[in-house]
C-alpha cells in the first residue's frame, strides 16, 4: 500500500460513504483493481478509518440540523437518544447474529476464518449491490409517486421535534444490521430508504441515518484495531513482520482526505433528496451490480 492508493481510496470511500451506493463496495473494487487485498488487517482498518473520516464529515455537516431537531428541549434528546438506543441496540443483535451465522456456515472448519475473509468476494459484492439498489428503488419510486399535498398534511401532524417514531426507527436498526456483514449492500441507502418505505420523511430518515452511522463507528475502529493487533502478533510469531505504524499514518492520513470528500457527498446527497431524485440511487446501485459480476467473471 503506497500514499496513492491511500489517496485514491480515501476519495472514493469519502464521495461514496455518504452516497446510497455502498462505499464498501467501491472501495472494494478499487482495491481490486490496483492489485490490493480487501481482507488484509491494514486493509480493513484503513476501511474503517476512511469511515471515521466520513462520521467526523457527517457531524460537521448535521450539526445545526442535529441541534435543530434533537437537541431544542431537554424532551426532544430524551425521544432522540431513546431511539438511537433502541435502533442501534437491534443493529448489535441481528448484525452479530449475521456475523457468526455467516463465520459458522460458510467457514466451517476454519476456526480462525473471520467474516473479513469474505470482503474481496465480488461474486457476493455483486448481488449485495442489487439488493440496495432494489429496496432504494422501490422506496424512490414511492416516493415519487407520492401527492405533494398529502405528504405536507402528513407532516404536520408529526412533531417538530422528532426525527422518527419508534416503529420507524426499528426497522430502520434492523436493516443496519442487516448490512454489517455484506459488502455491496448500502448502510444509508437501506436505512433511509426503510425509513422513507415505513412513512418517515426523507429529511428525517436522512439525519437519523446519519445518527445511527456516527454511533457505530466506534465499535468498527475498536474491532478493526483489535483484529490488525492480532494480526501482527501472530506475523511476529511466525517469523514475519506487519508495518503497524506505516498503517496507522497511512489510515489517519486516509481519514483526512474521507473527511473532505464527505462533505461534497452530503452536500450533493442532500440536494438530490430534496429534489426527489432518490431511485436514481437505485439504478446506479443496479448497474454497479452488473459491473461487479463482470469484474468478477474476468479474474478479479
Amino acid at each position: 500500500m503506497s500514499f496513492f492508493h491511500v489517496i485514491v481510496l480515501a476519495i472514493v470511500q469519502g464521495l461514496a460513504e455518504l452516497l446510497p451506493v455502498s462505499s464498501s463496495a467501491h472501495v472494494v473494487v478499487a482495491e481490486k483493481l490496483m492489485g490490493l487485498d480487501p481482507s488484509s488487517p491494514q486493509m480493513t482498518l484503513l476501511l474503517v478509518m476512511l469511515h471515521t473520516g466520513t462520521m467526523f464529515a457527517v457531524i460537521a455537516y448535521f450539526w445545526r440540523q442535529w441541534r435543530q431537531s434533537y437537541f431544542a428541549t431537554v424532551d426532544a434528546f430524551k425521544r432522540f437518544a431513546l431511539r438511537l438506543v433502541y435502533a442501534t441496540a437491534l443493529t448489535g443483535v441481528v448484525g452479530e447474529a449475521l456475523i457468526k451465522l455467516v463465520e459458522h456456515t460458510m467457514f466451517k472448519g476454519a476456526p480462525k476464518a473471520e467474516i473479513e475473509d469474505l470482503f474481496g468476494r465480488l461474486d457476493l459484492v455483486a448481488p449485495a449491490l442489487a439488493c440496495a439498489g432494489i429496496l432504494i428503488l422501490i422506496a424512490g419510486v414511492r416516493e415519487k409517486k407520492q401527492d405533494e399535498s398529502q405528504t405536507a398534511a402528513a407532516s404536520l401532524t408529526r412533531r417538530p421535534s422528532d426525527s422518527v417514531t419508534m416503529r420507524q426507527a426499528g426497522w430502520m436498526g434492523l436493516l443496519q444490521g442487516l448490512c454489517l456483514p455484506f459488502r455491496g449492500f448500502s448502510r444509508s441507502g437501506a436505512t433511509i430508504s426503510t425509513g422513507m418505505l415505513t412513512g418517515a420523511t426523507k429529511q428525517r430518515a436522512e439525519r437519523f441515518s446519519f445518527a445511527l452511522a456516527v454511533v457505530i463507528t466506534p465499535f468498527a475502529i475498536a474491532r478493526e484495531v483489535l483484529r490488525l493487533l492480532h494480526a501482527t502478533h501472530a506475523a511476529t510469531a511466525s517469523g514475519s513482520t506487519i508495518d503497524l505504524h506505516g498503517t496507522v499514518v497511512f489510515s489517519l492520513l486516509g481519514a483526512v482526505f474521507a473527511f473532505l470528500a464527505g462533505l461534497v457527498a452530503l452536500k450533493w446527497l442532500s440536494n438530490w433528496l430534496e429534489n426527489g431524485r432518490w431511485y436514481w440511487f437505485g439504478i446506479y446501485c443496479l448497474v454497479a451490480s452488473v459491473v461487479v459480476f463482470y469484474l468478477h467473471t474476468q479474474g478479479y
